[in-house]
């Protein structure tokens, strides 16, 4: 769905409800605002809707993606949720699922000469120390009525899984054990076979209602409703395809997050005391996820709710919203979607603390979620608005909001062990160069190994305060760094990171 309709949508159905390299340090920022070191910075990527990529041989793809991925970066962005299976196809070659059209622009069709884009985000993203989060779409198999899955979909062989409902698409039936185990079998096969970060899922689980139409599930029903009603049945067949998603990557790969964006609204305060003083769709009520549920349960790593409104919008203030499921992250980590064309589209309010002066509402929405005790950070919608500096979007996050580099706040329930430290550190001139190499420490032990690695400077003289993330130079996958050499002498700091971003003792050298 490309980004300006998916936000259009979203903005129709609250209507109808209510109705019915890195930044280097000491980076230029406003003298009060507050960048700290631990903070997720994320940014979608979809594919799904995006013309771009059928366009270009792979050689110009990567290219792109490069340039995408610099720029993010450049933003302060330590992760990117790619997106590798928009409807039950692959961005990646796959023996379960076929090539998706909107890598190539038909259905099945591999690229020429093949490559793997999910392999080369990884790398990308890995050597520039940020993460990658597989984004994965659960039950949608086509966009239309007159989409269809391309030749050797498993729809071919099991059609009595799937059901076409009254918005023309093709899906998987959720209340299917058949439906949860093959989408389960693609979690395992990414697992098994890449170097994730992160397994995510968005907002698309039953589909988005169609007004009068009910999803056409009663021969599942009939067989496995067993006198549930059938709304709860529908969220039991949710809820169990996320259980077994995380009992799976916790067997593989226990390292590895699950991360769900859910529509940004659980329920009204008008349909249950808990929910909040909103007049919206209900993600509980329409798409059958009741997400709180799964961080309560430690079925999900990580929440992202969508929260796309202005602060101040009659039916889903983002201002509302951003207490309210502050309150409910269940002790798991919270990031707050943020749609970049909407923030910086309106302008700031007066309301808790807002500034009018201000033309946008970026510094609003940062400072908010940076004060709220449960908040670990945002997440760009999408990714591509950064890019092209909608409104200055993408100067403004690289030289004030997130000017200074920052690490994901460490998944402790996970592992809570620090890496050991690294060794050898040593620090080389050559010209107006400076080039530092280190060693990480040996282990047999994926959740210790270092796979990342923050380098601070400091002048010499100064205290050593790793907790100032403007003395921050670069995080990176590699154990070496090449970067300016400033005038006198300063002390180099490493650090190693683990998967779970877990900081290790440093080591330092003064040149």
């Amino acid at each position: 769905m490309n980004p300006s309709f998916r936000f259009s949508l979203l903005s129709v159905l609250l209507v109808l409800c209510a109705c019915c390299t890195a930044p280097s340090a000491n980076s230029a920022t406003a003298p009060d605002f507050n960048s700290p070191k631990y903070e997720f910075r994320g940014a979608w990527m979809h594919i799904i809707g995006q013309g771009q990529y059928a366009r270009m041989n792979p050689e110009q793809t990567r290219a792109y993606l490069i340039e995408q991925l610099d720029l993010l970066q450049r933003a302060g962005c330590n992760a990117i949720i790619w997106q590798i299976r928009p409807q039950a196809d692959a961005a990646y070659p796959s023996e379960l699922e076929p090539w998706t059209r909107w890598l190539t622009g038909t259905a099945g069709k591999a690229p020429n000469p093949v490559w793997d884009p999910l392999q080369f985000m990884i790398d990308q993203t890995h050597n520039r120390g940020m993460e990658l989060h597989a984004w994965i779409n659960p039950y949608r198999v086509t966009s239309g009525k007159d989409d269809k899955p391309a030749e050797g979909h498993v729809y071919y062989e099991h059609p009595e899984w799937f059901l076409r409902y009254a918005d023309g698409k093709l899906y998987f039936d959720p209340g299917l054990p058949e439906s949860r185990n093959f989408i389960n079998e693609v979690v395992a096969d990414i697992l098994r076979r890449y170097d994730v970060d992160a397994i995510h899922m968005d907002d698309y689980f039953y589909p988005y209602p169609v007004a009068g139409e009910e999803f056409p599930d009663t021969v599942s029903y009939n067989r496995y409703g067993l006198g549930w009603d059938r709304n709860d049945w529908r969220r039991h067949n949710v809820d169990l395809l996320i259980e077994q998603l995380h009992n799976t990557i916790s067997s593989i790969k226990p390292w590895v997050r699950f991360g769900i964006s859910p529509f940004g609204i659980w329920r009204n305060k008008a349909s249950d005391p808990d929910g909040s003083d909103t007049n919206g769709l209900q993600c509980y009520d329409a798409l059958y996820a009741d997400c709180p549920k799964w961080t309560a349960e430690g079925w999900v790593d990580y929440m992202v709710p969508q929260l796309y409104w202005e602060l101040e919008h009659k039916a889903a203030s983002t201002l509302t919203l951003s207490y309210w499921w502050d309150a409910h992250a269940n002790g798991r980590h919270m990031y707050y979607g943020q749609s970049m064309r909407n923030v910086m589209d309106h302008r700031d309010i007066a309301a808790d603390g807002g500034d009018t002066l201000n033309p946008t509402q970026l510094d609003h929405k940062m400072r908010l979620m940076r004060k709220l005790p449960n908040v670990q950070g945002p997440c760009w919608w999408p990714g591509y608005t950064v890019t092209e500096n909608y409104k200055g979007c993408l100067d403004s996050l690289a030289n004030k909001q997130q000017a200074t580099p920052a690490l994901i706040p460490a998944y402790t329930w996970l592992d809570k062990v620090a890496p050991a430290a690294c060794s050898g550190l040593k620090a080389k001139k050559k010209g107006k160069q400076l080039t530092l190499t280190w060693q990480p420490a040996a282990t047999n032990d994926p959740m210790q190994q270092a796979v990342r690695y923050v380098v601070y400077r400091f002048e010499k003289g100064k205290p050593v305060d790793l907790t100032n993330a403007a003395a921050i130079v670069a995080i990176t996958g590699e154990p070496a760094l090449t970067t300016d050499k400033p005038k006198g002498k300063h002390t180099w700091v490493v650090t190693a990171l683990d998967r779970c971003w877990n900081e290790s003792a440093p080591v330092q050298v003064t040149n």
